[in-house]
């Protein structure tokens, strides 16, 4: 029981996220002509699908990398929910445990657009899966516009492409980066030796400092 706030976290984030996709599906126009401006040329709504990894990278070097690559997605949000039990059992620090919630989250939103987008999501399915089931396309929606060019050709691989310098994200890419991003800043905090028995017990033994007071005025005296 004490493990399922932090479970109670990731749902939130599962059904917002959830919900803001399946809203942006039924009420936006795909691309350019639905676009929605928030702030400026700066922050947008805008849709599109994602039908592989983060910023679109796909596994094109097999038939069946879109299956590989969901199938590992539900074993690694296996593994995080089993890690945030183990860490309240632990009595690891609950910001970190918030924070692998948050990335849960994040995880299994993911995963329900791959694993069920393909079969209940009109327009979803590429059109050269070999099956519906596990290869639905990830909605996205936030777009920070903060630059969008073509780099100069003189640079080396990349030179002479055209790049959006921040890519379109939904809110379960949020969650995950925001976990992430708070584990690293705050990780000497969540990472502390634990305190041993011993210490414990001598912090917290009544008149042990009072009895190292004692004798260090009695070494004084004498």
């Amino acid at each position: 029981m004490k493990f399922y706030k932090y479970f109670a976290l990731s749902f939130f984030v599962i059904v917002l996220d959830q919900a803001i996709k399946l809203l942006v599906h039924f009420r936006m126009e795909m691309g350019p002509m639905g676009e929605i401006t928030l702030l400026g040329d700066w922050l947008k709504i805008h849709y599109i699908l994602n039908p592989g990894m983060a910023f679109g990278l796909k596994l094109d070097f097999m038939v069946y990398g879109k299956l590989i690559l969901s199938l590992f997605r539900i074993l690694a949000t296996v593994g995080i929910a089993y890690y945030i039990t183990l860490l309240a059992k632990q009595k690891a620090h609950s910001g970190l445990i918030f924070c692998v919630a948050l990335i849960l989250g994040g995880a299994l939103g993911n995963v329900i657009d791959s694993t069920f987008y393909g079969i209940f999501i009109p327009g979803n399915l590429p059109y050269d899966a070999p099956m519906a089931l596990f290869h639905g396309q990830v909605i996205d929606m936030i777009y920070v516009d903060i630059w969008e060019g073509q780099l100069p050709s003189w640079i080396p691989i990349i030179g002479g492409n055209s790049y959006s310098f921040w890519p379109i994200f939904n809110i379960a890419d949020a969650s995950i980066f925001v976990g992430v991003a708070i584990i690293l800043i705050r990780q000497k905090a969540f990472f502390k030796p634990p305190i041993s028995a011993a210490d414990e017990a001598k912090a917290s033994s009544p008149g042990t400092s009072t009895e190292s007071e004692n004798q260090n005025t009695s070494q004084v005296k004498d």
